[in-house]
């Protein structure tokens, strides 16, 4: 049977989706953050560093707004993120909490404003890749 096309999303192995490995990122992991997110950074080890790639997850609370600005934000993070991926260490799992101003900076900047503000955690934590 043949594999459905992802229609331009991210495969489903690049994504946290068990609770135990946000919780492995949250409290083993390493974080930074600012007024719009706060980034945690945690290198895989052992069979889940043969993945390649980095690997996301997200947190997007109630606080943030109702589903359609929670939807919203999530797909901006997503853009955001995967547009820093290329530059991040390829072994590491990260997650991104949103905290509530970020919606209003979404709102006034759209993605180049949510993307220069995870780029500055990124740059914070010391999480990019040594060029070769």
């Amino acid at each position: 049977m043949d594999e459905r096309p992802n229609r331009g999303r991210v495969p489903r192995r690049r994504r946290l989706s068990r609770s135990a490995e946000f919780e492995r990122v949250y409290r083993q992991g390493r974080s930074k953050g600012n007024r719009f997110l706060v980034l945690y950074a945690f290198p895989r080890t052992g069979e889940a560093a043969d993945e390649e790639g980095p690997r996301l997850g997200l947190t997007v609370s109630r606080r943030v707004g109702g589903a359609v600005e929670r939807s919203r934000v999530k797909r901006v993070l997503r853009e955001a993120f995967w547009a820093e991926a290329e530059v991040l260490a390829t072994e590491a799992d990260y997650v991104v909490v949103a905290r509530p101003e970020v919606r209003g900076l979404d709102e006034r900047e759209g993605l180049e404003g949510v993307r220069r503000a995870l780029r500055e955690l990124v740059d914070a934590l010391g999480h990019r890749e040594e060029a070769a």
